[in-house]
C-alpha cells in the first residue's frame, strides 16, 4: 500500500533560520530529555528534487531567555551527547524507522 502525503500540510513542521538567516523547514520527530536538558530531533524537509540523506538534526532546547515566548535551539558540539540523544531516539522509534549505521 502506497501512502501519498503530497499536498497535505503536516502539523509537526517547524521553520528555523540557519546561520545565514535562510529559512529551513524541519519535521519534528521527538523531544528527548538527557541529564536535565531537552533536545529536539528534527528531520530536514526536502524541496522537490533534493536528495534524501535521511540524516536527523539534534538541537538543544535553549531556555536561557525565559522572557521570550519562543523556544530557541542551539547546536550541540559534544559528539558523546549527540550519540546518547540519538541512541535514546533510536531505541524509542526502532519499530517505526529503518536505521542505517554508517560506521565502517
Amino acid at each position: 500500500m502506497e501512502e501519498n502525503f503530497e499536498g497535505e500540510e503536516l502539523d509537526n513542521i517547524i521553520t528555523l533560520n540557519d546561520e545565514s538567516g535562510a529559512e529551513v523547514k524541519f519535521e519534528f520527530l521527538d523531544l528527548v530529555e538527557l541529564e536535565g536538558n531537552q533536545y529536539v530531533v528534527l528531520l530536514p524537509v526536502l524541496e522537490e528534487g533534493e536528495e534524501d540523506e535521511g540524516e536527523v538534526v539534534i538541537l538543544k532546547v535553549d531556555e536561557s531567555d525565559e522572557e521570550s515566548e519562543e523556544e530557541s535551539y542551539v547546536s550541540v558540539d559534544d559528539e558523546e551527547t549527540l550519540m546518547k540523544v540519538f541512541n535514546i531516539f533510536k531505541d524509542k522509534f526502532k519499530d517505526e524507522f529503518d536505521f542505517v549505521d554508517n560506521e565502517e
